[in-house]
């Protein structure tokens, strides 16, 4: 069995792994990163999105052997000092969630969004989390919270001043 070392949420995993482990499930069997979720394990709803390198993937179309020596950032690695992340937070003052399963992957699928595009409109902002599939709401919920978010993390007081 191959040997990879990953970086995960800022702690180093060695594990020996089989090469047909997928990256979702890697990080939620021994990583203990249950917060990303196992969804359709075909990558068609991106609840599982992750960060690796700074770029959002989805862990169930990456194989644990392709993670070997990179940076893996779930959601549970957001925000510093036990604070959330300012997007973990919009989420949750715009209610945009409801059954929640989705969350994790839109959070992560959204910060890659703004790190290409730190002033989305609505419709670039759809189009960037089109992979992320949501059953639950009608999206404009999650669409208000990545813009409170984007204003938050280009302007911590712009925050203040996005509409509800």
């Amino acid at each position: 069995m191959p040997r990879i070392t990953v970086e995960v949420d800022g702690a180093v995993h060695q594990d020996d792994v089989e090469p047909r482990v997928l990256l979702v499930h890697h990080l939620r069997d021994r990583a203990g990163r249950t917060g990303t979720p196992v969804g359709c394990d075909t990558s068609n709803c991106g609840a599982c999105t992750v960060l690796m390198d700074g770029l959002s993937v989805k862990s169930c179309s990456v194989l644990a052997v392709q993670a070997d020596g990179r940076e893996i950032t779930t959601v549970e690695g957001l925000g510093l000092g036990g604070a959330p992340h300012p997007m973990q937070r919009a989420f949750h003052e715009e209610h945009a969630l409801q059954c929640g399963y989705c969350t994790p992957g839109m959070i992560m699928a959204a910060i890659d969004l703004l790190r290409e595009n730190p002033d989305p409109s609505e419709t670039e902002i759809r189009a960037g989390l089109e992979g992320n599939l949501c059953r639950c709401t009608g999206y404009q919920n999650i669409v208000r919270a990545v813009r409170r978010a984007a204003a938050e993390m280009r302007d911590p007081a712009a925050a203040r001043e996005v509409a509800p």
